[in-house]
């Protein structure tokens, strides 16, 4: 799946299906990248909101994530596991709990634009912090609860499962391995669209630019016909 951007920084739908699919791509074969994802990605590009870095962009309804380079060349795309609760929020104090002591309503992953790198924690050795502050990293899949079945779940067609972290973000360990870990060694910006919070809230300068390159398109567009 290669993503090829419009000039103004808007990519469109045909963009990404007229182009062929990356050896990188771990989606189900019948789930679609949406309209906001490929938009949001190619603003990045042309705005240069990444200054540079690499940066993922993560769809928690669809749990999907889309890694690219600092460039913005589609490096992969995976499933991922997001937080169980539904909700953009960061809860107070939640990054200094064990986690069986956080809530169920704040296991959510925050969603925003978030600056992260490799870092080390208390008790997993050297993670890749999407939001140190909030305690929310990227990492591999873990068997260490069987029951929550975290392997299955993103092996499953269906995004409908893939809600079931703590907060924290899981994807394959060998998308992990191939993609993740040499693309964001030295950081990276992070794109997480949320569940219930509007663009505008979460994206402000996003959603700015796609109303008016949306206006634009229906003042060239002209007065419809009676």
């Amino acid at each position: 799946m290669a993503l090829a951007f419009a000039s103004v920084g808007v990519a469109s739908a045909e963009d990404v299906t007229a182009q062929p699919m990356a050896s990188t791509d771990q989606l189900p074969p019948d789930q679609h990248v949406s309209d906001t994802v490929i938009e949001l990605a190619g603003w990045v590009v042309a705005s240069k909101d990444n200054q540079g870095y690499p940066f993922a962009v993560m769809d928690k309804a669809a749990a999907q994530i889309l890694v690219f380079d600092g460039e913005g060349r589609l490096r992969g795309a995976t499933p991922g596991l997001f937080g169980s609760a539904v909700g953009d929020h960061t809860a107070p104090g939640v990054a200094g709990l064990a986690l069986r002591e956080i809530p169920g309503r704040d296991r959510t992953t925050p969603a925003g634009r978030f600056v992260g790198g490799f870092g080390p924690s208390i008790d997993a050795g050297r993670v890749l912090w999407v939001d140190y502050e909030s305690a929310v990293s990227i990492h591999p899949t873990a068997t260490g609860v069987p029951a929550e079945r975290r392997a299955e779940r993103l092996a499953s067609p269906s995004p409908d499962d893939n809600r079931v972290t703590h907060g924290c973000i899981n994807i394959s360990p060998d998308f992990y391995a191939q993609i993740v870990a040499p693309t964001f060694e030295r950081g990276g910006v992070f794109y997480v669209l949320p569940d219930k919070d509007s663009l505008a809230k979460t994206f402000p300068e996003f959603a700015q630019s796609r109303a008016a390159a949306q206006g634009n398109n229906e003042a060239h567009a002209g007065p419809a016909g009676r």
